[in-house]
């Protein structure tokens, strides 16, 4: 299953048919007739977070959210421009997955979240993610409104307290610039 973009995608670049998804959809969120393993499904599409064909997909019985690559916790937000994708997306999409989830005490436990890369979450861990995206696309604004260059935002280190957990920023920031540089 995949939101209708990617399938676009794929036939425009001539990917070979059988690499193609077996069912589309294209509306924003999408319930699975029937059940699947005993319970019902919802792939929700998130519209310009990594790309413009992400979806998450929502197991309710077993209160688990498959996040794909609109979460991850082992990096900064890989943001495809060139596909769709987006900083304001990415956290809409973050926040979709909150408002999706229900923590069971303080934001620790509760709805498990599965991001496309790194370990198993809860919404602690995307709440806390999502806080750090927020502050970097404010930071990086702000030096935009400043008249600062994409150089300029690299040498001032708007990310230099997460780097350490989250590794190299420069293609992070640049599709940070980028994105905010299409919205003015």
């Amino acid at each position: 299953m995949a939101f209708e973009t990617v399938l676009n995608r794929m036939t425009e670049a001539k990917v070979p048919d059988a690499a193609w998804p077996t069912d589309t959809y294209y509306i924003p969120k999408y319930k699975i007739t029937g059940f699947f393993n005993g319970e019902g499904i919802e792939l929700i599409h998130i519209p310009a977070a990594h790309t413009d064909g992400d979806t998450i997909v929502y197991f309710r019985y077993s209160d688990v959210i498959s996040a794909g690559d609109v979460f991850r916790i082992d990096s900064y937000p890989v943001i495809d421009l060139e596909r769709g994708g987006s900083i304001q997306g990415t956290i809409d999409g973050l926040n979709k997955i909150l408002d999706i989830a229900i923590p069971q005490f303080r934001s620790q436990g509760g709805t498990y979240i599965v991001p496309g890369h790194g370990r198993l979450s809860d919404t602690g861990d995307v709440a806390n993610y999502r806080n750090m995206v927020v502050k970097i696309r404010d930071r990086i604004q702000d030096m935009m409104k400043s008249r600062m260059t994409l150089q300029q935002v690299k040498a001032a280190n708007p990310t230099l307290d997460y780097d350490g957990r989250f590794g190299s920023p420069d293609k992070f920031i640049e599709a940070v610039y980028r994105s905010l540089s299409q919205i003015h």
